[in-house]
């Protein structure tokens, strides 16, 4: 018996046949029954595209688009503020901000200089220092004055309680809490001054700085603009001389941590809107100043890194001496769900290794999204003590600088 031909013996499969035919199914290793059989997907065509990504915490339409000139620019530095020379000519202070073209000469006069360079010099002096620490008892007359009138505008918010009122921010009894404000603000600010001193007259000049600082009556909102005007109006004390370059520390550690604290009772009491808020991508819907004093404060601390602000058992026992973490706990009281989607920018610094890191971007941050922005700084006021200098006054300036740079390389 020959052995027969294997093709002939089996006739060929077809191709057809061949796909027709189910492949035996795979069994469970554990049990050994059979399982569901699986097949690749069909390939992606232009009728049926493949679903597009949605990233967990997308950006915003108002997020930061700057981000790469703010970290090549150069921390702003610490400048002694340039005291005021009589004879004083006061004035009413006006607006006079309305283009990016206003925004560079701002920041290319001296006026412009010095003011960034007074934030700077506040943040330089409390660093290592807590809101506890010991400062000079008692406080000079025009610090204790400060506090004095923080205290009387915090009184009145008692004296006029909210009213019932059904929007979710503008309680309209700020209005009323406000027309007090304007109407005794002079008053304020003059006791600010020494008995009979040449300097009264300059209560007209700072007073609209003061009742700028406090938030919009008609829009009932605050924002970073209105603190910046309470800086300036700092500023204009230290021109004048009221203010040393010694009692900085108290200045930030008692009178700004209690303008904060009046600030954090208004936006509450009165439900005050943010005004121009970057929503998740800024800092805190009202303030900025805080967290380039508080970043300051951690410079060096010996445990507590940006990451700390993730814990809270180091918010609850340590915000009453940081201002960073106070402000991290606020926003956390106020904003609800996962921290990291309702504060990304919060979130994004705490990744930074250290604070000093934190605070040299909070300074260039502050003069890149606050005072180099024309729907904030439109609002900012110049007057005397700080100066609106004409193009004409900065190109005169800028032909002297360089001219005195030749000269001075000539020799």
């Amino acid at each position: 018996m020959t052995d027969s031909d294997p093709s002939a013996a089996s006739p060929p499969v077809s191709s057809s046949s061949a796909t027709d035919t189910p492949s035996p199914p795979m069994l469970c290793a554990a049990c050994a029954g059979a399982t569901a059989s699986w097949s690749s997907p069909p390939p992606w065509s232009d009728s049926s595209p493949p679903p597009a990504y949605r990233p967990i915490r997308a950006p915003a339409i108002n997020a930061p688009t700057a981000t790469a000139s703010i970290v090549l620019a150069p921390v702003p530095q610490p400048l002694p503020v340039p005291p005021a020379e009589p004879p004083y000519r006061f004035e009413i202070p006006s607006k006079r901000i309305s283009s990016p073209d206003d925004i560079r000469r701002f920041h290319s006069s001296e006026a412009g200089r010095h003011f960034v360079g007074f934030v700077a010099t506040l943040s330089r002096s409390v660093r290592g220092r807590k809101l506890s620490d010991p400062v000079p008892s008692p406080l000079p007359a025009p610090l204790s004055g400060l506090l004095s009138l923080l205290h009387t505008l915090a009184r009145w918010i008692d004296e006029i309680p909210p009213l019932p009122h059904a929007s979710r921010y503008g309680n309209p009894a700020y209005r009323s809490w406000h027309a007090r404000l304007t109407d005794e603000g002079h008053g304020l600010v003059v006791a600010l001054f020494p008995p009979s001193d040449e300097l009264h007259p300059a209560a007209d000049e700072l007073l609209p700085y003061l009742l700028d600082s406090f938030g919009n009556a008609y829009r009932i909102d605050y924002g970073t603009g209105h603190e910046t005007n309470f800086a300036a109006f700092l500023y204009c004390l230290a021109r004048l001389g009221l203010i040393k370059e010694d009692d900085y520390p108290a200045l930030v550690l008692r009178v700004f941590a209690t303008y904060l604290d009046l600030m954090r009772r208004l936006q509450i009491t009165y439900s005050l809107e943010p005004a121009g808020s970057h929503g998740v991508w800024g800092l805190d819907d009202y303030h900025f100043l805080p967290f380039i004093f508080g970043s300051a404060q951690l410079i060096d601390h010996k445990y507590m890194k940006p990451k700390s602000i993730h814990n809270q058992d180091i918010l609850d026992n340590f915000s009453n001496d940081y201002m960073y973490l106070a402000c991290v706990g606020f926003v956390k009281k106020v904003k609800k769900g996962v921290f990291a989607e309702h504060s990304p920018m919060l979130d994004d610094i705490s990744g930074v290794p250290n604070w000093s890191k934190v605070n040299s971007g909070m300074l260039k941050m502050y003069k890149a999204e606050v005072l180099e922005k024309v729907p904030i700084m439109q609002h900012f006021l110049f007057g005397s003590l700080i100066k609106w200098v004409r193009e004409c006054e900065i190109l005169h300036i800028s032909i002297f600088f360089v001219m005195a740079t030749s000269v001075e390389q000539h020799f």
